[in-house]
């Protein structure tokens, strides 16, 4: 059985009956966890066992912990500072900062791999603007030089702990107040400023090998008419074509407002993976994904089949001795450094938690 290009959610801390008979169906590829998921790593560790025993190839198993304000399992694991923390050390320190990002990278990696996830939809390559609440110190910074040297070192980090990195919001969302979680944001810059500065980080991530990207729910009307993730000039021509792009590309969640551009559900899936998605979100709302999946029930592509398959962990280690590694003590340390800088607290509800995604 090859993996679907559905990825949806759970209800609960284990798998119930439904769960397992939807997760079985050749549409799903893949399942997104959420706060409520979690009680503790030994209960992740039997569900993320008990999601991957389910098929072969296993279904993969994503995760929004970029750290800060978007952290989805908490108790247990370390608590990652905000990727705009980075970028405050790179201003005083820029070799230590490129340090810190790839030790904080291996960090999240590693502990999300002890507990069988096989990766996080991070890092953040937006700019960070200062329009966008929703992205804020989700960002690394608002240079363009430094969010591609952090990303690129905590990308670096990521994949020394058997981990694939999946660069977001492609082509950038620092541009736009609006919040794409509940409306649908447009960016009026020509494509020729949005080269220049946003797709900057995607670029450069791209050259270094970034194993996959998640599309923008914002529009680009001096580009095209469909939001990003909707729109083959975007994906196509744009990501695959002219960045050169061979990786995964994921959609943001298709139960956002911003979404509702796309038509109803398995219309907006459809629209997506006609531009070009590999895989497709759909959260929060089992009925839509229900819909969705038996839309997608006699879908097959190949090329994307393999594309997915690489985004499997690979090596980990056990929850409990990652302590023993140097590297978790060196990155303890930098964390602990983090968290004396000072960095904008926005002090808003968090886009992604519990029961938002992207």
């Amino acid at each position: 059985m090859s993996l679907g290009p559905i990825m949806l959610d759970i209800a609960g801390t284990a798998l119930g009956a439904e769960d397992r008979e939807l997760l079985r169906h050749p549409a799903v590829g893949g399942v997104i966890l959420f706060a409520r998921n979690f009680e503790s790593p030994e209960q992740l560790a039997a569900l993320t066992r008990a999601i991957h025993g389910l098929r072969e190839p296993h279904l993969l198993i994503g995760v929004d912990q970029e750290g800060g304000r978007v952290q989805r399992f908490r108790e247990g694991f370390t608590r990652l500072p905000p990727a705009g923390r980075l970028g405050a050390l790179h201003a005083a320190d820029a070799r230590r900062a490129r340090a810190a990002a790839a030790a904080v990278g291996w960090l999240m990696a590693s502990e999300l791999r002890a507990v069988g996830v096989d990766f996080s939809f991070a890092p953040v390559l937006d700019i960070d603007r200062g329009a966008s609440q929703v992205i804020g110190d989700r960002a690394f910074a608002a240079k363009v030089p430094t969010i591609c040297e952090l990303a690129s070192a905590w990308c670096e980090g990521v994949r020394r702990a058997g981990m694939a990195a999946v660069g977001k919001h492609f082509p950038g969302h620092g541009g736009v107040s609006a919040d794409s979680h509940v409306e649908l944001p447009r960016d009026e810059r020509l494509f020729v400023d949005l080269e220049m500065e946003d797709l900057a980080p995607f670029r450069r991530l791209i050259d270094g090998g970034l194993e996959a990207v998640m599309p923008a729910h914002v529009v680009y009307p001096a580009v095209d008419v469909r939001p990003a993730g909707f729109s083959r000039r975007w994906l196509q021509d744009i990501l695959r074509g002219q960045l050169g792009f061979q990786g995964v590309i994921f959609s943001d969640d298709l139960n956002m407002g911003a979404a509702d551009a796309g038509g109803d559900y398995p219309g907006r899936a459809r629209v997506a993976a006609a531009a070009g998605c590999d895989m497709l979100l759909i959260c929060n709302n089992r009925p839509a994904a229900c819909e969705i999946v038996a839309a997608f029930k006699d879908h097959r592509d190949p090329a994307a089949n393999l594309r997915l398959l690489r985004m499997h962990g690979r090596k980990c280690l056990e929850h409990l001795r990652l302590r023993e590694q140097p590297e978790w003590q060196r990155a303890m340390r930098y964390v602990a450094e983090l968290e004396t800088l000072e960095t904008l607290d926005l002090e808003l509800e968090d886009p992604t938690d519990p029961e938002k995604a992207g």
